[in-house]
């Protein structure tokens, strides 16, 4: 099995560190990038598919520095080259218009992160084993 590129864009340094560690113990192998705000989460994608090696999943808060989790979306989404990469909402948010925001910009899906520290693990411990195991992704 190849390892997995996950590309975490996170500005909370506790919630980077939960993530990947509940990533690093999952059954899959993967590669974890971190951006920590917006723009430099679109500045390492710029770069990925210029030497085309993209991640196979991206991880993307709402609540970020210089460039918003919504304008990073829409961006990944308006890019040819970038909008079959399946987007994860990781938020503390539940705001409906954020939901909804995000589904209109083509989020895969929307998960509010759990505030207890079991739960957010077993919420990543979700994601990895659904889009991982169960889903088929696209080759690059």
């Amino acid at each position: 099995m190849k390892n997995v590129h996950i590309l975490l864009v996170e500005d909370n340094e506790g919630d980077i560190l939960l993530t990947v560690e509940a990533l690093e113990e999952g059954r899959i192998a993967n590669v974890i990038e971190v951006a920590r705000d917006g723009q430099e989460a679109i500045d390492k994608l710029e770069i990925d598919l210029k030497n085309n090696r993209l991640p196979d999943l991206i991880l993307l808060d709402i609540n970020l520095p210089k460039m918003n989790g919504h304008e990073v979306l829409e961006r990944l989404k308006d890019t040819e080259g970038l909008k079959h990469i399946p987007v994860i909402i990781l938020s503390t948010s539940s705001s409906e218009m954020d939901i909804l925001k995000s589904y209109k910009n083509h989020a895969n899906c929307f998960i509010t992160k759990p505030v207890e520290i079991d739960e957010f693990v077993k919420a990543i411990e979700s994601i990895e084993d659904f889009w991982f195991s169960i889903v088929k992704l696209p080759n690059q």
